[in-house]
C-alpha cells in the first residue's frame, strides 16, 4: 500500500425526512432544528432550509428530540458558547450532544446512565439557570425518570446528569410531560404527566428529591396528546398556566393558582368547591387548579400545544396548536372580553393526506413549524408589518425520504440527482440558483409517488428526453419520461442552464404532468390540450366528492424551490410504459451507457427466478433473457464501452456476460465468466470507468478488484484490507485517463465512507496489476448513521480534481460529497 494522499472533503447536501412520531422535532433557542431521522439525529437550519448534520449514536430508531435551552428558554439564553440536545430512541437510550456555536461543531457528550426499559417517548426540560436545568423522561411502559444536569462554565470542564427520581406513573404509556416552577415557591416544581388513560396527573417535587402525586386533573375524554406549562407572567407572579391536547379534539387550559399559606387557608366543602377543581399543597403554600377554557375548533386529534415562547420576560397569551386535520391554530384571549379564540389558521383542511403531528414556534415567535404524516415539515412566518395585521406565509424547508433510500443515481449529465425508497417515492433534488455563496439544494419533484415499496431505479442514457425505470415490490417495471413543466423547471436550477434540455426538443414533448390514479399504482399523462376539456369533462358527473378521489394535479414551471403540497401532487411524470416478464418483485436495474439496452433482475430462490432481462430502450421488448445465478441478482452494471455486462449475487458468484449486437440491430449476449469471489453475499460491483476491470464488495467485508484478461480470463487483481463491517455499496471513478488512475468509495453496513485511490498497471510478464492506497476516511459525523444502500459518483469529463458523490443508506438519508484531489 503506497502513502495517504490528501483529498479534502466537504458536504454538500443533505435530504431526509421527519420519524412519523409525536415529539420528535424540536426548535432550540440556537434557531436550529432538531429532528430524528431513522437512527440519525437531523439538524437543520430554517433560515437556509438547509440540513447541517445528521449525529451518530443511536442503534435504534430516534423517538423524540429536545434542546436545552429550547425556544421556551431562548429569552435567558442569548449569548450562549454552547448549547445542549437530548434525543432517546426506541431502545430507551437518551444520548446528550453537544453543539459549539463559534465552531459549529457537534460532540457525543454522554448516554445516560439508567436507560429506560421500554421506548422513550418524551423528554421535557426546565431551566433553572443557564449552567443548570432539570429534564423528565418518559416511557412506553409508563415509568418517568426526573434528572438534573449541570453545565460546564469553563471549556475544561464536563456536564454533570443524575437521577433524581425514578416513577411508576402507569402501567401503560406516558406520552406527554411538561415540568415547571411553582408560582413563588423557589426550588420546588410541578411535573404534569398525560397518558392513555383520559387524566393529567399531577406530580411536585423539590429540585433535590422525590417527586410525590398530587391531584388528577379529569376532563378530556380520550388520550392526553400533549402539555404545556406556561412561565409565570410579572402580571401574575400568582399563578401559571397549563395547556392539554387531547385525541378528544378537544384543548383545555387549565390555571394553577396560588391561593395562600397551609395554615391560613381553609376549604369549605361546598358544591362550589367541586367546580373550582382540586386543592394540593406543597412546601408552605397551597395551590388549587382550575379550568380556565375550553378551545374547540379541531376535526381531528391534537397532537400538539405549545405556548409562544416569552421574548424579554413577558410571556405571551398565545397558543399554538397542532391536528391530525392537517392545520395548525394560533389561539389568543380577546381583548375586551378574555374570550379564547382561534386567531390564526394554516394548513388545509384536506381528506387526501393525514396530517400534523406536532407544532412548534421559533424563539422570537415571528414562525411557527409542523412536522406531518408524509415525513414532511411545513414553515410559516409571519409577514405583517404590525402587530395586528398577521399575515403567514409558507417558507421553504429541507424534505426527504421518511423511509430507507434503496438506490439512487444521477441524471445523464448530472444535473439533478434521482432517489428510490421504501417510502414510495421517487424524489429529484438539484442545487438551485441563488445569490449566495454557498450552493443550496432542495427537492425538485417527486416524479413517482407509488403503492409499493420501490427497490432500485436507473436512468436512462443516451439522446432525447430526460427517462428513468424503476422496480418495486411487485413484478413490472415501470418506465417514466419527464413532462414539460420539469424540463421548464430545470432551467433555473445551477446545472440547468441551456444545454440541459434544448427549446427545440421541448416542442416535441406533448405531455404538461401527470396525474395519480385512485389506487396509486399508475400515474396517467396530462396532454397539453387537454386541461380545458378535462375540467368540463369532470364537471358534467354525478358531482359526489367521495374520499376516493384524488385531487386534479395542475403542473407548472416552478421559478423557486416547491413546497410539499406542490410536491406532493403536482410534480409527477407520466408512465410511458411498463414491462412484464419477471416472477418476483423487481430488486436491481440498470442501463447502458448508449442508451439502448436496460437490464432488470428480481427476487429469486431458484435459477429460473434468477433470470436477468434485457429490455430495449425505445421498443421495450424484451431482447434476452440471461442465465447464470441460482440465488438474487443483487446489482447489475454494464462495462463503460457497453460490450460486457457485469452480475452480482446472494449465490456469491459474479458473472460476466459478452453483449454484442449484430448489423440488423438484434442483440446477443453470452456467459463469460463465473467465478465464486467471496464468502458471503456480494452485494454491489462496480467497473472501472477506463478499462475491462471492476470491484465487488460483499457482506464478508472484503473489497476484491478483478481484471478481464485479454484471453477473456478472469483473474483476481487485488483484495482491499478487510473492512469494519459488511460492505453493502461500491463506485469507481476514473481520475486520470493516461495514468489509469481511479478512486474507489466504499460504503458500509456502519455507515462510514472510505475513499481509496487505485492505478491499474499492465505488464506483458504480470498481465494486470493495480496498487491500491487509502485515500480518505471520512468522519462519522459526515457519513451515514446505518447501511449505505448505494454510492454514485457524478459523470464527469475524465481529469477533474473536483469529484462530486452522492449516497442513500438505510437511515433515509440521501448526502453529496464534494471531494478535491
Amino acid at each position: 500500500m503506497s502513502k495517504i494522499t490528501q483529498v479534502e472533503a466537504k458536504r454538500v447536501f443533505i435530504g431526509a425526512g421527519c420519524n412519523r412520531v409525536v415529539n420528535n422535532v424540536s426548535w432550540g433557542a440556537s434557531g436550529l432544528v432538531s429532528f430524528g431521522a431513522q437512527n440519525a439525529v437531523a439538524i437543520f437550519c430554517p433560515k437556509t432550509a438547509q440540513i447541517l448534520t445528521t449525529l451518530p449514536g443511536h442503534k435504534a430508531s430516534v423517538n423524540c428530540t429536545h434542546w436545552l435551552p429550547s425556544a421556551k428558554f431562548a429569552f435567558k439564553a442569548k449569548h450562549l458558547d454552547r448549547h445542549y440536545l437530548l434525543s432517546g430512541d426506541t431502545d430507551g437510550v437518551i444520548i446528550l450532544w453537544e453543539l459549539s456555536t463559534n465552531s459549529n461543531n457537534w460532540r457525543h457528550v454522554l448516554q445516560l446512565p439508567q436507560s429506560h426499559k421500554k421506548g422513550v417517548t418524551c423528554i421535557t426540560a426546565f431551566m433553572c439557570s443557564e449552567t443548570n436545568a432539570m429534564f423528565a423522561s418518559g416511557s412506553s411502559d409508563g415509568v418517568v425518570n426526573v434528572w438534573d444536569v449541570s453545565f460546564p462554565s469553563k471549556p475544561s470542564e464536563e456536564c454533570k446528569v443524575s437521577c433524581l427520581d425514578s416513577i411508576s406513573a402507569d402501567s401503560k404509556a406516558i406520552v406527554t410531560l411538561s415540568l415547571a416552577e411553582l408560582p413563588q415557591n423557589p426550588g420546588r416544581f410541578a411535573l404534569a404527566m398525560g397518558g392513555l388513560d383520559n387524566k393529567i396527573k399531577l406530580y411536585c417535587g423539590e429540585r433535590t428529591g422525590k417527586c410525590t402525586s398530587v391531584c388528577e386533573l379529569k376532563g378530556h375524554t380520550d388520550w392526553i396528546r400533549s402539555l404545556d406549562f406556561s412561565l409565570p407572567t410579572e402580571e401574575t407572579t400568582n399563578s401559571i398556566m397549563l395547556v392539554s391536547s387531547s385525541q378528544d379534539k378537544v384543548i383545555r387550559i387549565w390555571k394553577l393558582v396560588l391561593v395562600g399559606d397551609v395554615g391560613s387557608w381553609q376549604r369549605e366543602i361546598t358544591l362550589a368547591s367541586y367546580i373550582e377543581g382540586p386543592v394540593f399543597v406543597s412546601g408552605r403554600f397551597t395551590y388549587q387548579v382550575s379550568v380556565e377554557s375550553v378551545l374547540i375548533g379541531h376535526e381531528d386529534w391534537v397532537y400538539s400545544v405549545e405556548w409562544q415562547p416569552p421574548v424579554d420576560h413577558h410571556q405571551p397569551l398565545s397558543i399554538l396548536s397542532a391536528s391530525m386535520d392537517k392545520t395548525m391554530m394560533i389561539w389568543r384571549p380577546e381583548k375586551k372580553t378574555g374570550v379564547w379564540v382561534n386567531v390564526v389558521c394554516v394548513g388545509e383542511l384536506s381528506h387526501c393526506a393525514l396530517g400534523f403531528y406536532g407544532g412548534h414556534w421559533s424563539p422570537d415567535g415571528v414562525s411557527i413549524l409542523a412536522h406531518g404524516y408524509g415525513g414532511s415539515f411545513h414553515l410559516w412566518r409571519n409577514v405583517g408589518s404590525t402587530k395586528e395585521s398577521e399575515n403567514w406565509q409558507m417558507q421553504k424547508v429541507p424534505s426527504g425520504h421518511f423511509a430507507a433510500v434503496t438506490d439512487i443515481t444521477w441524471a445523464r449529465t448530472g444535473e439533478y440527482l434521482l432517489s428510490v425508497s421504501h417510502d414510495q417515492t421517487t424524489r429529484v433534488f438539484s442545487s438551485w440558483k441563488s445569490d449566495e455563496e454557498d450552493e443550496h439544494w432542495h427537492e425538485l419533484a417527486r416524479p413517482q409517488v407509488h403503492g409499493h415499496d420501490i427497490n432500485c431505479v436507473a436512468m436512462v442514457q443516451g439522446k432525447g428526453n430526460h427517462r428513468f425505470v424503476s422496480g418495486a415490490e411487485e413484478k413490472v417495471v415501470r418506465v417514466f419520461e419527464a413532462p414539460l413543466s420539469f424540463l421548464k423547471t430545470l432551467k433555473h436550477t445551477c446545472a440547468g442552464g441551456e444545454g440541459s434540455f434544448p427549446e427545440d426538443l421541448q416542442a416535441d414533448v406533448q405531455v404538461l404532468g401527470a396525474n395519480m390514479s385512485a389506487l396509486g399504482l399508475s400515474q396517467k399523462p396530462i396532454y397539453l390540450h387537454s386541461s380545458s376539456e378535462h375540467l368540463e369533462r369532470n364537471g358534467g358527473g354525478e358531482g359526489l366528492e367521495t374520499f376516493e378521489t384524488v385531487p386534479e394535479a395542475a403542473p407548472v414551471e416552478l421559478k423557486e424551490p416547491p413546497i410539499e403540497d406542490q410536491l406532493a401532487f403536482h410534480t409527477l411524470w407520466p408512465e410511458s410504459h411498463k414491462l412484464y416478464g419477471h416472477g418476483n418483485e423487481l430488486f436491481s436495474l440498470c442501463c447502458d451507457h448508449n442508451g439502448s439496452l436496460v437490464a432488470s433482475s428480481c427476487k429469486a430462490q431458484s435459477a429460473a427466478m434468477a433470470e436477468i432481462w434485457l429490455w430495449e430502450v425505445g421498443t421495450w421488448k424484451a431482447v434476452g433473457r440471461l442465465q447464470s445465478h441460482s440465488l438474487t441478482v443483487t446489482h447489475l452494471e454494464f462495462s463503460f464501452d457497453d460490450t460486457m455486462l457485469l452480475s452480482v449475487s446472494r449465490d456469491r458468484h459474479f458473472s460476466v456476460f459478452s453483449i454484442q449486437r449484430t448489423d440488423d440491430g438484434e442483440v446477443s449476449h453470452k456467459l463469460m465468466a463465473k467465478v465464486e469471489a467471496h464468502k458471503r453475499i456480494i452485494w454491489a460491483c462496480s467497473w472501472n470507468p477506463y478499462g475491462h476491470q471492476f470491484a465487488t464488495s460483499s457482506r464478508d467485508k472484503t473489497v476484491k478488484i478483478w481484471s478481464i484478461e485479454k484471453d477473456a480470463r478472469v483473474k483476481q487483481v487485488l483484495a482491499l484490507p478487510q473492512f469494519g463491517s459488511s460492505v453493502t455499496a461500491v463506485a469507481w471513478t476514473g481520475l486520470d485517463q493516461k495514468e489509469k488512475s481511479g478512486c474507489i468509495a466504499v460504503g458500509m453496513e456502519s455507515g462510514l465512507i472510505e475513499l481509496w485511490n487505485i492505478k491499474i498497471k499492465e505488464t506483458e510478464e504480470e498481465g494486470t496489476t493495480a496498487p491500491a492506497a487509502l485515500a480518505l476516511r471520512l468522519e462519522p459525523f459526515m457519513c451515514h448513521v446505518s447501511a449505505v444502500n448505494r454510492l454514485a459518483w457524478r459523470p464527469t469529463e475524465s481529469n477533474q480534481s473536483l469529484l462530486r458523490l452522492t449516497s442513500c443508506g438505510d437511515d433515509n438519508c440521501v448526502k453529496v460529497f464534494d471531494f478535491k484531489f
